[in-house]
């Protein structure tokens, strides 16, 4: 395995992998209050808007798995850069779209250069820390990201009521290329103990069986869960998962080692960590519907009301860089707790200060528990496999992602309005997803301690 030494390459790498979980995060949730101005400005209505922002996370939960092995194999700069590059190309189309069918596919290539980009980031960076100040050094990348996360539909709101849906798009295309310069003058590494070549096989199965799970995720409410296309795209994934297990078991160089499913620690925080990306797409959904319906703020006050919890998340991810490997269990077992206790309070408070003080809390705790799911992963796999495992871990929480949607989207109706006992039925509903993993950690009851994958300490990242 080669790895990037010298705290100036591990410095850039810090800041590329910042750049890119920004704008890759902001782009996907600054379009959702932009969609009834795209409708208008394209002359386009009806469900056919929706696939502005579904088509994004299709195109990422699909591809992330591959994306991740094939940094590792060639590159996780390499693929980086070139993740960016259709990132921010496509930002430019979207950004100049004259038509819906176009923006639609900008946007697929939107989430398909996001996966390419996430997971070999992640990985780089990973590779360029010594592991005395991994977890701290990712920790505040992810907090970055978790800025974006949550100011993600307030910017775009603004920008969109201000000057036009299209100054989202355009935004993102600088913050791409401060990215691509960052990712240049970061350090390559690679996974050399194995062949620079593509198990084709698996990625084609894996990459259509993620698709055909993240089609039933984002459209099997709107379909019918019995319905024929439901049918169909749950038997596609099935069958395309089990022709994929099945070659892997017999590839020399699988794309994915299916040993990663044995590695208690890993499929413990990576599943738990679904539950909690599901439930914090919940919040940033219901709480603004809320504030604005249920509690009557207007847009503006909504938005000054939103900053605490928003706060609260973003510093997360820095508090969980601070929490050792050996801990990350109970810890983000904890924070799961607490997330489900403020879920329930906020569903049941009296006062908006009171309801306020709980997503705040909630915003905390989830912030946590997001950023442990990246940062504690990575630590107990093996560091040359790294992209492959940060790509396994990303293709599922951006899947329950699509849950997180399809739970939150009862809170409003046709005309976007809330009522309380809508808002509180989906609050509800995340606190059970915190509490379903929380069980899930519990029952795993597995210590990670030291990583296989940590390597002595060298130089590369800032403390």
């Amino acid at each position: 395995m080669t790895t990037a030494s010298g705290g100036s390459a591990g410095r850039w790498a810090s800041a590329a992998v910042s750049a890119t979980v920004f704008c890759v995060q902001l782009d996907a949730f600054a379009l959702n209050l932009a969609l009834p101005g795209i409708g208008r400005d394209l002359g386009a209505a009806g469900g056919g808007l929706q696939w502005v922002v579904s088509g994004y996370l299709l195109a990422a939960g699909a591809l992330m798995a591959g994306a991740g092995r094939l940094g590792d194999l060639y590159g996780r700069r390499r693929l980086l850069m070139a993740g960016l590059a259709v990132f921010g190309g496509a930002s430019l189309v979207c950004a100049l779209a004259p038509s819906l069918p176009v923006l639609v596919g900008a946007r697929v290539a939107q989430g398909a250069g996001g996966a390419m980009a996430m997971p070999a980031g992640l990985a780089l960076l990973t590779n360029a820390c010594p592991p005395g100040s991994r977890a701290r050094v990712m920790g505040r990348a992810l907090g970055i990201g978790g800025v974006a996360t949550v100011c993600g539909p307030h910017v775009g709101g603004v920008l969109t009521e201000a000057v036009s849906w299209r100054a989202v798009c355009w935004l993102n295309v600088p913050l791409a290329l401060v990215a691509v310069v960052c990712a240049a003058r970061a350090g390559e590494s690679r996974d050399t103990t194995a062949p620079a070549s593509v198990d084709v096989a698996g990625l084609v199965t894996a990459t259509g069986a993620l698709a055909a799970v993240a089609v039933l995720v984002d459209r099997g409410p709107l379909w019918g869960w019995a319905s024929g296309p439901s049918a169909v795209a749950l038997t596609l994934a099935v069958g395309l998962g089990a022709v994929f297990v099945r070659h892997e078991r017999a590839a020399a160089h699988p794309l994915v080692d299916l040993t990663l499913f044995g590695n208690r620690p890993f499929v413990a925080l990576t599943a738990a960590g679904a539950a909690a990306n599901a439930a914090t797409v919940v919040v940033l959904f219901a709480v603004p519907l809320a504030l604005q319906g249920p509690w009557r703020l207007s847009a503006a006050g909504a938005g000054a009301a939103f900053v605490a919890p928003a706060a609260a998340m973003a510093l997360a991810g820095p508090v969980a860089g601070r929490i050792r490997t050996a801990d990350a269990v109970r810890a983000m077992a904890g924070a799961l707790v607490l997330g489900a206790a403020a879920l329930g309070a906020a569903a049941a408070a009296p006062t908006l200060p009171v309801f306020l003080v709980a997503v705040t809390g909630c915003g905390a705790a989830l912030g946590v528990a997001g950023a442990l799911t990246l940062i504690a992963t990575q630590a107990v796999v093996r560091p040359e496999r790294a992209g492959e495992a940060s790509g396994v871990t990303k293709t599922v929480i951006t899947t329950a992602a699509g849950l997180g949607v399809a739970m939150s989207g009862p809170a409003a109706d046709a005309h976007g309005t809330a009522t309380a006992a809508a808002v509180d039925t989906a609050l509800m509903a995340a606190g059970g997803c915190c509490l379903a993993g929380t069980v899930l950690l519990v029952l795993t009851a597995v210590r990670p301690g030291s990583s296989r994958g940590e390597r002595s300490a060298a130089d590369g990242c800032p403390d």
